[in-house]
């Protein structure tokens, strides 16, 4: 295919971009029928498939829990549930081997009387009192939600209630009768890139035409959304306008209006109680002060309204430690950071004479998590400790208390005995150290057939984490599995994503060789028994993969992946990414998205490594036509390549644990035929 002039509409696959156009779906289905004729059939691949889906379903998984008054809540899928249960439990109930669930609402009873595919999206509960919920339920998976107020009470939806019609909207309780609200209100009233741009207050008993507007955003922002702070003495009303991915505003509502917390538009402003904490991306000089790009401040409310710029540090990172994520606690706030991908977890407290800041023990693992805390009431928190091969123990905890018990542990899915984790470093093109993790055999008797991972956007730290799914499909049958630590992600601050946006994009995939390239050097693996995976953003990595280093792998999967980056921002949510990845409409940033926007590099005289497309009719974030095109144009060109798509599923291309299962199963399916595996266990299809 030639390179499309930015101006140029003739595009011969654009037809697929009608999502559940007749002719798109007759062949979507044809091609699905063909991935599974060739990947999806025989014995092995049942066994498989049910060995992932037995995984998925276990009762002696994890039920992780978020406190909500004197109750912990959770949602729950399993073989009898597939929809899921949302219920809740006593903290003494939790700790014991078999918590006595109250059920308070079961999708798959409300799907099957409705006869609607309903997927669970979350609830908002109102404090206090927690007797009533917006509960958002999607169709097959979709980001956008329908959005119904639930009794906890009388377990039933709440007749005349608080009622949303599909779309992708926010909700907030003010209190019983009143709520924020952003939805499509109609012509207008949502963002370029599908959010929406209105903030209204909604009264219980009126008509939702008849809320009265409260905020109003730009036409270009991403989003607004609304949030109300009921803390007893810290009442407050807030809107975050989202400018782009990266930058955004908080507006304080007060009785002259709303204000806005003036701090640089690419920080990150946060509200507990009476602290104002800044989160930086970029160095910021306020108050004859310089502080770097991803320090954590503190300052109080009150002071920084009358004017005053004195900030405390809480963390200023260094070359090889970052902030990972912070939340409070009641009187607390918890802080992990990240060492060279290795997590430590701190507590600080504000006090009469400053912030003191103590370790908080958790056990040795991978990486340690934050799961829950309580901000309102107490101290409690609940962490998460596990590994590529440490099964996931979940630590309850008080601070102040002593160091966090484990309250409950998810059984190992794989034999992990005989295997390493291992950390390397390659060296990128411009010399920069790229970290990687090699999960493999203690005792290696040669190259392996390898699967390698990434991401490298947005920001997104991978840190290490246990998958039942890649242990028992890859990991126990004879593969190795390898996670690269990118530049775009968050492993070492803002400066590791900022540094490869937009125009030095490219630096994002020159990393992902190296590894690919390290990994062969040191023996690991050949290009023939590399297989590359990733999702999203790591679709396009592994799209990218495929068109620009094909010689260095020998399969190729893109899950849900942006690849036409000429009409990316065309299509459903891809407008609110230009931050990340540049504007095609302008000729300069075009020039360098058309140097490696895969559906614009596939060539008919070269050779590709077979590859495997997957994503989601119903996924409304990255449009489908993404994957539908690119198959068409190689296929077209007779290059080896299969494609699946589900019907519904959303962004994680799957609704259900028996979806997920099959959808896991055609990949390792895939990967274990097409790669070079020197007879290694892998899965034959029919």
């Amino acid at each position: 295919m030639n390179e499309l002039d930015p101006d140029a509409v003739d595009d011969p696959h654009r037809w697929l971009e009608d999502v559940t156009g007749e002719n798109a779906l007759d062949w979507v289905r044809g091609h699905n029928a063909e991935a599974v004729r060739r990947y999806g059939e025989g014995e092995q691949f049942t066994a498989l498939r049910d060995e992932l889906r037995d995984v998925l379903d276990a009762d002696t998984r994890i039920p992780y829990v978020r406190r909500r008054g004197e109750y912990l809540y959770n949602f729950w899928r399993d073989a009898a549930h597939p929809r899921g249960l949302w219920r809740r439990t006593t903290v003494d109930s939790y700790g014991t081997d078999a918590p006595e669930w109250d059920v308070l609402l079961d999708v798959d009873a409300l799907a099957e009387h409705e006869s609607e595919n309903w997927v669970w999206q979350g609830a908002t509960v109102l404090r206090p009192g927690f007797r009533r919920c917006l509960v958002e339920l999607s169709r097959g998976g979709a980001d956008a939600t329908v959005v119904r107020e639930y009794d906890l009470e009388r377990r039933e939806f709440v007749t005349d209630g608080f009622t949303l019609p599909e779309a992708k909207s926010s909700v907030c309780w003010i209190d019983e009768d009143r709520i924020f609200v952003g939805t499509d209100f109609g012509e207008g009233s949502l963002t370029s890139s599908g959010y929406p741009r209105l903030v209204k207050e909604w009264r219980r008993g009126t008509p939702l035409a008849e809320a009265a507007l409260v905020f109003e955003g730009k036409p270009d922002d991403v989003a607004v959304q609304a949030t109300h702070d009921p803390t007893s003495g810290f009442e407050r009303d807030t809107v975050r306008r989202a400018l782009d991915f990266y930058r955004s505003e908080l507006h304080l509502r007060t009785e002259s209006g709303f204000v806005r917390i003036e701090v640089p538009d690419d920080a990150v402003a946060s509200l507990h109680r009476e602290w104002l904490l800044v989160r930086t991306r970029s160095p910021w000089l306020v108050g004859g002060t310089r502080y770097p790009a991803g320090a954590l401040l503190a300052t109080t409310l009150s002071e920084f309204l009358d004017g005053e710029r004195s900030m405390t540090v809480l963390f200023e990172p260094d070359a090889h430690t970052s902030l990972d994520y912070y939340a409070w606690t009641r009187h607390h706030l918890l802080v992990g950071t990240l060492a060279d991908v290795s997590t430590t977890l701190r507590v600080l407290t504000p006090g009469a004479d400053g912030w003191r800041c103590e370790p908080l023990p958790t056990t040795r693992a991978g990486a340690v998590d934050l799961v829950a805390t309580d901000p309102h009431d107490s101290d409690e928190f609940f962490v998460e400790a596990s590994g590529y091969t440490e099964p996931p123990a979940l630590l309850r905890g008080e601070v102040g208390a002593g160091a966090p018990v484990p309250v409950k542990r998810t059984p190992a899915f794989f034999d992990a005995s005989g295997l390493d984790v291992t950390q390397h470093f390659a060296t990128s093109d411009d010399g920069t150290r790229i970290p990687y993790f090699v999960v493999g055999p203690r005792e290696r008797t040669g190259p392996a057939p390898t699967l390698l991972t990434g991401y490298g956007g947005f920001e997104v730290s991978l840190t290490p984490s246990y998958s039942g799914v890649v242990g028992r499909g890859w990991l126990a049958r004879g593969g190795t599995y390898v996670v690269a630590n990118l530049r775009g992600g968050g492993e070492y601050g803002p400066e590791w994503h900022s540094q490869v946006v937009k125009t030095n994009r490219l630096k994002v995939y020159e990393d992902f060789a190296a590894v690919a390239r390290d990994l062969v050097r040191r023996g690991v693996t050949t290009p023939e028994a590399l297989g590359v995976q990733g999702g999203s953003n790591g679709g396009l990595l592994t799209g990218v993969m495929l068109t620009r280093y094909p010689e260095l792998v020998g399969a190729v999967v893109s899950q849900v992946p942006l690849l036409d980056m000429r009409r990316y921002h065309n299509l459903l949510a891809g407008a609110s990414w230009m931050a990340e990845y540049g504007d095609p409409d302008d000729p300069g940033e075009w020039e360098y998205l058309r140097r490696y926007s895969p559906y614009h590099n596939v060539r008919r005289d070269r050779a590709y490594p077979p590859t495997l497309f997957v994503t989601s009719t119903r996924d409304d974030r990255v449009h489908p036509a993404h994957a539908r095109k690119m198959m068409a144009l190689m296929h077209g060109d007779g290059h080896d390549v299969a494609y699946y798509e589900n019907i519904e599923g959303g962004h994680g291309a799957a609704a259900d644990n028996a979806q997920l299962a099959f959808k896991w199963a055609l990949v390792f399916a895939f990967l274990w035929q097409r790669l070079d595996t020197g007879g290694a266990n892998g899965v034959s299809g029919g």
